[in-house]
């Protein structure tokens, strides 16, 4: 074990004392010398044994996880990038394909994640309220009859607004649109198919009106905002809202990133808003996106990969206690799967492009599965 070899290299003991035994005739200057290189000796051994400590502590292999990843490289879509960031340190970073962590792709629904933290953002400023009416920045909504949605609402799938239906539809439907003011309009005009806070439905409705009401109190696209507010603060600068096609932006769906632009991020959320001494986001305002916005009874649609998991402010709840996630995930369309466990204390990202399905789905899951096997943390 290479720790071990390191022991040979500053001798305790009985060779320390013979070596001052045999310099002391030499004058203060070699004994003075000699108890230095004692000393750095047992700092170095300390800090050896501590790291020792810290790896039993931890008790994850990683070459395992290395093994496990590429036995699953085929299911995953061959171009994978894998990260976990524990102990204030990246832990593991695996490419494996043509992908790399500088790769930039489109991450699909994990922009929600981004586009909620960007609320919040304006929460910790003063400037608006999670609880606040989203129709005092959008009269169309006052204008047929929604001026009860809150931002809270719109962040967690609640809105109540008649959703489009499946994505594919979806998809060609958000084309139609040359900017997020038009599109959220025509979202105003929909039926109401329940009480807003009583029926979820997952979908791009919520995420880009609050994205919507950004751009009004702020009086610049979405895209500029989110670049000027958070990626830049994150240094994610590969990271972009802008379309090429110069379409509507997409605050729900719409974002490219990279696999470290995007750990950037996971690691600010996992350590409760602050990112190399910078605060992002206030601590409260981290457990507030954690707070579980869902149960069973109300969600009314959802992808197959997350059924059975609640909803807190544009992420999944995987583990949650006392009303609390411990641990949130905002996987994507296009496979991208962030995780972060406050509880565990780890960030995860598995980076790829292609269209996630229940397999695949179910591969993140075992290798989520290994990783919290392995950490000694008393979790649900």
């Amino acid at each position: 074990m290479a720790f071990g070899k390191a022991s040979g290299i500053c001798p305790l003991g009985t060779a320390s004392s013979m070596l001052i035994s045999k310099t002391a005739s030499l004058g203060n200057y070699y004994e003075t010398m000699t108890y230095k290189m004692k000393s750095i000796c047992i700092k170095v051994t300390f800090f050896l044994s501590f790291l020792l400590l810290l790896q039993a502590a931890f008790g994850q292999d990683w070459n395992q996880l290395d093994a496990e990843l590429k036995t699953r490289q085929k299911a995953l879509g061959n171009n994978v990038v894998m990260m976990v960031w524990k102990n204030d340190t990246l832990a593991f970073k695996r490419e494996l394909g043509d992908f790399n962590s500088k790769t930039q792709a489109p991450i699909a629904s994990c922009s929600k994640w981004l586009t909620a933290a960007l609320v919040m953002m304006f929460v910790d400023e003063g400037k608006i309220s999670l609880d606040e009416k989203v129709g005092k920045y959008i009269p169309e909504l006052d204008r047929y009859g929604k001026s009860y949605i809150t931002f809270r609402h719109c962040l967690s799938h609640l809105t109540g607004i008649e959703d489009e239906g499946k994505f594919l539809k979806k998809l060609f439907q958000r084309k139609k649109y040359s900017s997020l003011e038009e599109e959220v309009n025509s979202f105003a005009a929909r039926e109401i198919r329940a009480n807003a806070g009583q029926d979820f439905w997952y979908g791009n409705i919520g995420l880009n009106i609050a994205g919507r009401a950004l751009e009004v109190i702020s009086k610049k696209r979405f895209d500029v905002l989110i670049k000027q507010k958070l990626f830049n603060p994150l240094a994610m600068r590969r990271s972009t809202f802008t379309t090429l096609d110069n379409s509507a932006v997409n605050p729900s769906g719409g974002a490219m990133s990279t696999p470290d632009d995007y750990m950037q991020f996971l690691v600010m959320l996992l350590n409760k808003g602050q990112y190399k001494g910078k605060k992002i986001l206030r601590e409260e305002s981290i457990n507030e996106m954690m707070k579980v916005m869902t149960n069973p009874s109300i969600i009314k649609y959802a992808p197959e990969v997350a059924q059975g998991y609640n909803y807190a402010l544009g992420a999944w709840v995987l583990e949650e206690k006392d009303g609390k996630a411990t641990a949130l995930a905002s996987p994507g369309l296009f496979g991208t799967w962030p995780v972060v466990d406050f509880c565990r204390k780890y960030a995860y990202l598995v980076f790829v492009k292609n269209l996630i399905t229940e397999e695949r789905a179910e591969v993140q899951k075992e290798l989520l599965g290994f990783i919290n096997k392995d950490i000694q943390a008393s979790c649900p």
